[in-house]
């Protein structure tokens, strides 16, 4: 890295750190014939521990471009037990330019793949298609982490000359499915495929929804809107598919869940640059929900560092049910207990799959929605007010309610209007969840436990006096030569009742 490279660190209006080295250029007059030719670029260096987050190299495009094509590598020297080596993700912004939430982003792979080409007709997964225009076009390389002997890296740029192709017309999901109208529907919100560091394609992912019982998904892709288009075909009256992206950030992860088709959410900033508040209105004002994802994820960047405020809702259960799992549920409950005891705004609990390839089970978990129709607007309705419920899989079923006084009855997510010192009797149905015990949860702790017996059907009594408000969990039993006061891995949880 040469001294004026280090003079070019700068931030992005306040964001990130970026470094801009110096750009490559192409011949424009005693070039290749521009009917058909291409032209190829090296360029090399090595960026030192502690490197900015993004490092941009400009590429001056001129015009007769038919498609821009780009690889790289980068070393990965041996480090210490305990060191983080070397990983560096890859991306692209047209000569629209970089900046937090404008309209240049061509695409981004992260370290999933090592080359893409972008042409008017068609893009790399990951990448968008539409016309090479001329001007600066900046790759973009992310060195997520940075062994201490540096990272040494090679990045091959290539201009293919010829005529624009025409770039196709996007098609998108509908909105809504047939459904059965007010009903509870299934459905997994955080997924992966190819277009970015998934290994499925969307066809293998609406047949594996199918195959897992579910009513709707949202595609998810890292930092990506690509496969926004990808689902032509594959959606029906059975299955519901929504659009959205896994905002993947240096200082932890968010569900942009339902956002528009074709809205593109930024993810280059860190907690102490102040912008997330920005992009989450982003998110709400294209339709969407945020939804932090996996909040105490040991992967390096995916622990949740952004507060709650301006969550819709957090994602508690990702995958198979881990102590994480168990961590993002129990500081749930703390918030649950704060807003009862305050009135205020109360957050909202679900759970979703984040899987990627097989083996990992698409719908394990997944979050069953009381909606009012199989619609993205109904659907998002429902988990923002919290008429939800999780569970492992679509064999367990589930109903959960509280009555107490002449008529008064409220289900998950809704409120009983009782006295505080009126009785309150819960009742939790359960199926599918062979020797299972199931728990009743309060602002006071776990207050009651008790085997589901054959017929699947617990109650309990308590008051608003004494119980702000009740959620359940249906667990297994604990794992072999697990400590006998631990609780088994979940199989299904509830939303709260609240009393009073």
């Amino acid at each position: 890295m040469h001294r004026r490279d280090v003079l070019r660190l700068t931030a992005i209006a306040g964001a990130a750190g970026v470094l801009t080295l110096e750009g490559v250029s192409f011949a424009h007059a005693d070039g290749p014939d521009r009917t058909g030719g291409e032209e190829t670029r090296k360029v090399t260096g090595r960026l030192p521990a502690g490197a900015p987050d993004y490092v941009h190299l400009p590429v001056e495009v001129p015009r007769g471009v038919r498609e821009i094509a780009v690889s790289y590598t980068y070393d990965r020297p041996v480090v210490p037990p305990g060191t983080q080596g070397n990983a560096c993700d890859i991306g692209i912004f047209d000569e629209r330019g970089t900046q937090p939430g404008g309209t240049g982003f061509r695409g981004w792979s992260g370290g999933a793949r090592t080359e893409f080409a972008i042409s008017a007709e068609r893009a790399t997964p990951g990448y968008l298609a539409g016309p090479v225009r001329p001007g600066t076009w900046h790759v973009v390389l992310g060195p997520y982490t940075v062994a201490p002997q540096g990272l040494a890296y090679e990045v091959m740029v290539t201009l293919r000359y010829g005529s624009q192709g025409a770039t196709p017309q996007a098609v998108y999901p509908p909105q809504r499915a047939r459904g059965r109208g007010r009903a509870w529907y299934r459905g997994d919100n955080h997924l992966h495929s190819v277009h970015s560091d998934g290994r499925r394609t969307p066809a293998e992912i609406a047949a594996a929804a199918r195959a897992a019982g579910l009513d709707w998904i949202t595609t998810t892709e890292h930092n990506t809107t690509s496969s926004h288009s990808a689902w032509q075909g594959l959606w029906g009256d059975d299955l519901l598919i929504l659009t959205g992206e896994e905002v993947t950030t240096r200082n932890g992860h968010v569900l942009a869940l339902g956002t528009h088709p074709g809205a593109f959410i930024d993810w280059r900033y860190r907690a102490g640059d102040d912008l997330f508040g920005r992009f989450a209105r982003r998110i709400r004002q294209t339709g969407g929900l945020v939804v932090p994802a996996h909040p105490y994820a040991t992967c390096i960047g995916c622990s949740w560092k952004f507060g709650f405020a301006e969550a819709d809702a957090v994602e508690v259960w990702n995958g198979p049910y881990t102590p994480d799992d168990e961590m993002a549920v129990a500081a749930w409950d703390a918030m649950l207990v704060a807003s009862a005891r305050s009135s205020g705004h109360w957050l909202p609990a679900m759970g979703n799959s984040d899987a990627h390839r097989e083996p990992q089970a698409v719908g394990l978990p997944q979050t069953v929605v009381l909606a009012e129709d199989l619609s993205r607007a109904a659907l998002l309705a429902g988990i923002r007010a919290g008429r939800s419920w999780i569970a492992e899989s679509s064999a367990v079923g589930l109903s959960f309610s509280a009555t107490g006084g002449p008529g008064a009855h409220a289900g998950i997510g809704e409120r009983l209007p009782v006295d505080r010192d009126a009785d309150v009797t819960v009742t939790l149905r359960v199926s599918g969840v062979p020797d299972c015990s199931a728990s009743f949860i309060t602002d006071q702790g776990r207050l009651f436990t008790t085997p589901v017996p054959a017929g699947g059907r617990v109650q309990w009594r308590t008051s608003a006096a004494r119980s702000a408000y009740v959620r359940a969990e249906v667990r297994h039993p604990p794992a072999d030569g697990a400590p006998a006061d631990l609780p088994g891995p979940m199989a299904a949880m509830t939303n709260p009742v609240f009393l009073g």
